[in-house]
């Protein structure tokens, strides 16, 4: 379901999810650079995350935008909220996301928080259940969202139509 989408012609916005000072142990002693995790989206229901590494950290995070703009994904969205509950893993991350009623806003931890808000998702409810380290985090969280799947998707698997499947 994840497809290639240009990211030139959209109006993007970034947000840093967590920096990282990593050393390398050399002869003459240790080497210091940055790792930067960023999550971009356009508030509409496309949202990409990269990881940057650079001696500077900003060298960190605008590598970690360019790799970002790589990896976006269209998600399905319904309303304000998703389309049904999911869960999302990755490696020993694990999210649960669950729709909500209009009104309730984003409930969520950092990582998941910034995902789901990149993505234009107003209203839902999420638990980070297995690991906190933002990457496994941030990659439960977006593989879990581009397995959504709307009405109109659901029907045309199963030869159906929307209102066969809505009841």
């Amino acid at each position: 379901m994840a497809n290639i989408i240009d990211a030139s012609t959209l109006d993007l916005q970034e947000r840093v999810v967590a920096l990282n000072r990593v050393s390398k142990t050399v002869k003459g002693g240790r080497i210091m650079k940055f790792s930067a995790l960023v999550v971009v989206g356009n508030g509409e229901g496309i949202v990409g995350f990269g990881l940057g590494k650079a001696g500077e950290v900003p060298d960190a995070i605008r590598k970690g935008i360019e790799d970002a703009k790589k990896n976006l994904i269209k998600i399905s969205l319904k309303g304000t909220t998703i389309p049904h509950e999911i869960i999302g893993e990755f490696g020993a991350g694990k999210v649960l996301l669950k729709p909500a009623a209009p009104g309730t806003g984003v409930i969520a931890g950092g990582a998941v928080r910034a995902v789901v808000e990149m993505a234009g998702i107003r209203d839902i409810r999420t638990k980070a259940l297995r690991s906190n380290n933002p990457m496994n985090v941030v990659r439960a969280t977006i593989k879990g969202l581009s397995e959504l799947r709307d009405a109109a998707q659901v029907a045309a698997v199963r030869g159906k139509s929307v209102k066969e499947i809505l009841g």
